[in-house]
């Protein structure tokens, strides 16, 4: 549905929001090796912000746009709140999570189990709308529980749509939230994509990301064919050299890709930046270099790649030279 001259600065591929993975450190890693893709933050309370630390919670660097925030909250006034400091600290996109599914999420009433409120959640998208100029979108499942009726998720966003929302990124399963963990929650229940193709076919108007299992180019392309956009999660992370291609062949970006060391070359700077900023005591190289484990996923050498990226005493130096050195194991293993 996606034409490649058009799709600059679009949500045609995105980065899910994942807790404990995607921080600002693991963003810009991503974003030295897609420039297009959308990448979103760790789902953000909106108690964090009304009452904690707003710039620990929202700085980032320059380079991560276009970037999102994904808020958690059911409070629309707090939502506003959040949603205007996130368009102030220059954030793309404000998304709020209707679909993490864990019971500490449930305890704070937000997450998967919105979706059982959706007036709720329309009232949480209208106070967000009326408080920004930025795209406020919504994530969520496609079911609750052992309800699997089409009826359900279609009455769900046209509620939410009659709010204003124009852009929903469905993951492609039911929400599990009494029984099954987070991390069982994105393997048991079933994924079913055709859910997703079927949201778009009877809501043309609206924007629908697909997201949910998807691994390999060909499988985004499948998906392009019949939504507007497509989600990566565990695999851009695990496997993050996987998105090396998407600018060329989805974006039609011909700029040369990076190689795997380049990628690295890259990082130094801002590792340095980081440092010279916190210094060893605020900041730890392992809180960069452990996003970046996987980028040789697959290739010779790649073990004593990770093992000196896990090497403590050698990460307790913060020298960021580390990153060669290590990409060195795999010279000499090739």
């Amino acid at each position: 549905m996606s034409d490649n001259n058009t799709n600059r600065n679009k949500r045609l591929l995105s980065v899910a929001p994942m807790m404990d993975w995607t921080d600002r450190h693991c963003r810009v890693f991503h974003r030295q090796i897609t420039k297009h893709t959308w990448l979103y933050t760790e789902m953000v309370t909106t108690g964090a912000l009304v009452y904690g630390d707003v710039e620990r919670h929202l700085r980032y660097d320059d380079v991560e746009h276009p970037i999102a925030l994904q808020l958690g909250g059911s409070d629309p006034a707090d939502l506003a709140k959040s949603a205007r400091l996130g368009e102030q600290w220059g954030y793309d996109e404000v998304n709020l999570n209707c679909g993490c599914p864990s019971e500490r999420v449930q305890k704070g009433a937000f997450g998967a189990c919105l979706m059982q409120e959706p007036q709720l959640v329309a009232d949480c998208v209208k106070a967000m709308r009326d408080a920004v100029s930025i795209d406020v979108t919504v994530k969520h499942r496609i079911g609750i529980d052992h309800n699997e009726e089409y009826g359900f998720v279609r009455d769900f966003i046209g509620t939410i749509a009659d709010a204003g929302c124009r852009t929903f990124i469905v993951h492609a399963r039911n929400a599990v939230l009494k029984g099954l963990s987070p991390k069982e929650n994105r393997e048991i229940p079933p994924l079913r994509y055709e859910v997703a193709y079927q949201l778009k076919r009877e809501f043309p108007e609206l924007e629908i990301i697909i997201n949910g299992g998807i691994k390999t180019d060909d499988d985004i392309a499948t998906h392009l064919q019949h939504v507007d956009g497509v989600m990566i999660g565990r695999e851009a992370y695990h496997n993050p050299y996987s998105m090396a291609g998407w600018d060329a062949r989805f974006y039609g970006d011909a700029t040369p890709v990076k190689s795997r060391e380049q990628v690295l070359e890259a990082m130094i700077p801002y590792i340095r930046a980081e440092l010279d900023r916190y210094g060893p005591l605020g900041l730890r190289l392992n809180s960069i270099t452990r996003h970046m484990l996987g980028l040789m996923a697959g290739l010779p050498g790649a073990r004593g790649y990770r093992q000196m990226l896990s090497d403590a005493r050698r990460l307790a130096e913060g020298n960021p030279e580390l990153l060669l050195e290590a990409a060195g194991r795999l010279r000499l293993a090739a």
